[in-house]
């Protein structure tokens, strides 16, 4: 049986392991996890290209999004357009210089994934993702509510 203490050390434990994957890279280029954060986001979400996007569904705050845009728009890595209707919103774009970090950034990120399951079966894989999908999703649903585990 799964216990609370269990689930609030999920996510604590895998940003930890997650984070570590990314060390190489960020020596590498010399980007905070943050930054990657906001490039790897821009990349697996086409169409979802705004700061504000970022934030909200990304859980990012405001002021680490905008930091971590400034540094890497200042390091030629993306651009900043205007949107063509409404001037206030601005568009983010990563730079033909900075895809192949992007890409980079998304190979750590599916080795990071297929280490994580390799224990697994396909088939079990298959039913984990599944349930955890139902499980997130009920998150989502419970952390919409005023009370929780009542």
């Amino acid at each position: 049986m799964i216990t609370i203490a269990q689930l609030i050390r999920l996510p604590r434990k895998f940003g930890k392991y997650y984070d570590r994957q990314f060390l190489p890279l960020l020596e590498q280029t010399g980007l905070t996890m943050r930054e990657v954060h906001v490039l790897l986001f821009l990349a697996n979400h086409p169409g979802q290209d705004t700061a504000r996007d970022v934030t909200e569904l990304r859980g990012m705050a405001k002021s680490q999004v905008s930091q971590a845009v400034e540094v890497l728009a200042g390091r030629g890595l993306l651009t900043r357009r205007a949107d063509g209707e409404d001037r206030r919103i601005v568009h983010l774009e990563i730079t033909e210089q900075g895809a192949p970090l992007a890409r980079e950034a998304q190979a750590v990120q599916a080795a990071c994934g297929r280490r994580l399951l390799a224990g697994l079966t396909g088939e079990e894989q298959t039913v984990f993702l599944d349930l955890l999908e139902r499980v997130l999703r009920e998150m989502e649903d419970l952390s919409a509510e005023k009370e929780c585990c009542t």
